[in-house]
């Protein structure tokens, strides 16, 4: 929305400059294509000579259209207005009212300013050309990426973590217990989805070990694997928000990998990289502690897709995804705690990030009424790599009462819960608390996401 609004008010000041000044536009759009290559270069996975030429073909169709505008927006000399005569013999009419000549209005027009409804329509038809230009542009740039990924076959996992066959319960509206992958919330950083050719990926296992190595994204999938149901949440979510997710992920253990490197005794953080350069870094003990830790190819049974970081990404339970998830893998560095730092840590959030305990109350909806009765109040809780035992419902700061919980693969995992309630006439409150497999209670405080994580209980009101 920002950069909307920026580019907005820089082009208005453009066009208001370029009246008197011409070569204004031509600057002001050189300049930014400077800064546009320089920022594109920035990105591991652009090249100086894309992003020059990038640069390059943008200036052109800017100033292109910039001309085309600011011709069709400056005012025409008059011209005869009559059909008869010359002009120097019609200007004085025209420019003295009390000589009687009336125009019409066709011929106002023609006297006048340039047609607003031209302007905004060569101005409204240019947008949707640009919109459609970056959409084409788009699909033709992952075209190859695409075709390349068709015919990969994903391997059976040498282990498997099975799904809950049924739930006890089932409440309209709940958080379903597996997210499908189009709903699966999303983070990033760039606004262009990387693709990434699995034929050249590469990831590198490097820095504090006794054998770095590159393996292939054909050597990834030939590795004995596992599928695990492993919930993944934004250290940005807001209690009671949607920014976050249960799925199956599949791929290598991160043990198995660090195994063969032969991690040194002073390595303290895994940091990894993404091919478009974000960072991220946590413990090696959270890839050796017996969590589910691993380099993912597949999610919810298929190929992962591009969006959530083909051609592997990282998964680990129990740590929030800006210090663990990295997308797009593209590196993974042993190094000291304070050898570096991922890229959401100088932005002011902390150097660990692990998940707090939380509850969600999903049905019924905040503001929304509901049918006096037996009413279900329905969510979902959360702890991952712990696990949790129970969930507590309080209705009008009434007294706790305990919640039915719905069946989990593992402590890695979201849990349902499910609380009826004879529900009377009126305006009511319901809030919500959970505690973990280890007996720690949510904490009640209210704080912000930031620096790491958000705490408190989610409340709704809702009318009977």
């Amino acid at each position: 929305v920002g950069t909307v609004i920026i580019a907005l008010s820089i082009g208005a000041l453009i066009g208001l400059g370029a009246r008197r000044r011409q070569w204004l536009p031509l600057l002001a759009l050189c300049a930014f294509g400077v800064f546009g290559a320089w920022a594109q270069t920035v990105r591991a996975d652009v090249g100086i000579l894309d992003a020059c030429l990038t640069a390059i073909y943008s200036v052109a169709i800017g100033v292109a259209c910039t001309h085309l505008l600011l011709h069709l927006a400056t005012p025409k000399p008059r011209t005869n207005l009559s059909g008869s005569g010359s002009p120097s013999t019609m200007a004085p009419a025209a420019a003295s009212p009390s000589a009687g000549v009336q125009l019409g209005p066709e011929e106002r027009e023609d006297a006048s300013l340039p047609s607003r409804r031209r302007f905004l329509g060569t101005a409204g038809g240019l947008i949707v050309l640009a919109y459609a230009g970056m959409k084409v542009a788009g699909a033709l740039a992952g075209e190859d990426v695409v075709a390349a990924v068709k015919n990969i076959r994903i391997p059976r996992p040498f282990r498997r973590r099975a799904l809950p066959a049924i739930q006890p319960f089932e409440v309209s509206g709940v958080a379903e217990y597996v997210t499908p992958t189009s709903e699966f919330y999303r983070i990033d950083t760039s606004l262009r989805t990387p693709n990434v050719d699995a034929s050249t990926w590469r990831l590198k296992i490097r820095g504090l070990v006794d054998t770095p190595f590159e393996i292939t994204y054909a050597e990834l999938l030939a590795m004995p694997s596992i599928e695990e149901v492993v919930t993944l949440s934004c250290v940005s979510n807001e209690v009671g928000g949607d920014l976050i997710g249960n799925a199956v992920w599949q791929g290598v253990p991160l043990s198995d990998l660090l195994e063969r490197a032969g991690v040194q005794a002073e390595a303290e953080q895994l940091f990894s990289r993404s091919v478009d350069g974000w960072t991220s870094g946590f413990p090696i003990e959270a890839a050796t502690d017996g969590r589910i830790a691993m380099v993912a190819y597949a999610m919810n049974g298929a190929r992962l897709p591009t969006a959530h970081g083909f051609p592997a990404r990282l998964v680990v339970s129990g740590l929030y995804g800006y210090v663990s998830a990295t997308k797009w893998l593209e590196s993974i560095e042993l190094t000291t705690w304070r050898g570096a730092n991922g890229f959401w840590v100088p932005r002011g959030w902390s150097k660990e990030g692990p998940v707090k305990l939380s509850s969600r109350i999903d049905v019924p909806r905040g503001g929304s009424r509901v049918k006096e009765g037996a009413l279900a109040l329905g969510g979902v809780a959360w702890s991952p790599s712990i696990g949790v035992s129970t969930v507590e419902v309080s209705i009008d700061n009434g007294p706790w009462q305990e919640a039915e919980l719905g069946n989990v693969a593992s402590e890695h995992t979201w849990v349902q819960w499910r609380y009826v309630w004879s529900a009377t006439s009126g305006t009511h409150t319901a809030r919500v608390r959970a505690t973990d497999r280890n007996g720690n209670a949510q904490v009640t405080a209210n704080q912000a996401p930031a620096p790491n994580g958000a705490t408190g209980l989610h409340q709704i009101s809702f009318s009977v």
